[in-house]
């Protein structure tokens, strides 16, 4: 049903935490595949992918050329895509089954972007609020993960490898009118 792709810079800790909160998702069945897309050129993320049984890509260039690779690897008609260190709450696996089913019947082509939430272990610094500003007058950022089918990514353009912006660039592609923010939170480290 669901294929989650997620960009790794060679960092065990922050992969196995995004990981572990796929868990669940994968027990119940709504995870097909887990692909991790290393540019580090490192073998630290290979060993992670082999332990937690996930698949292992090795990506040069930019976040974008990772996350197009990962892409075009996936195998199924829905894909995740998450940033290492991104932990989703427990409630993501309900409303993604919701989510995914409603676009489905529906026929309307739309992505869902989670909820951002920040960790309740950092401390709050004037810069937060600024960022939070940000957040309302832009919209949501790459790191606030993205679910989408297949056909509609690519009916977008994809992530472009070339681009420096290409998240952004795919988030303005959406527009307002074909994300939905779901209820589920992530939390970013």
């Amino acid at each position: 049903m669901l294929s989650v792709i997620i960009p790794t810079d060679g960092l065990e800790q922050p992969a196995v935490a995004t990981l572990a909160a796929l868990v669940p998702g994968a027990a119940a069945g709504i995870i097909r595949e887990v692909l991790l897309v290393d540019r580090s050129g490192s073998s630290v993320i290979e060993r992670v992918a082999d332990i937690a049984g996930c698949r292992f890509l090795a990506s040069e260039g930019t976040r974008a050329a990772a996350l197009a690779a990962g892409a075009r690897q996936a195998r199924s008609p829905w894909l995740m895509f998450l940033h290492a260190g991104a932990v989703l709450d427990s409630s993501w696996i309900e409303e993604t089954t919701q989510f995914i089913n409603g676009v489905s019947n529906s026929g309307r082509a739309r992505a869902g972007i989670f909820r951002y939430a920040r960790s309740p272990y950092a401390e709050t610094r004037f810069s937060d609020g600024i960022k939070f500003l940000a957040r309302m007058i832009s919209g949501p950022s790459a790191v606030q993960g993205l679910l989408i089918a297949r056909d509609h990514y690519d009916r977008l353009g994809g992530y472009r490898p070339d681009s420096s912006r290409s998240e952004a660039r795919l988030l303005r592609r959406l527009g307002r009118s074909s994300r939905t923010m779901l209820r589920s939170r992530i939390m970013v480290a």
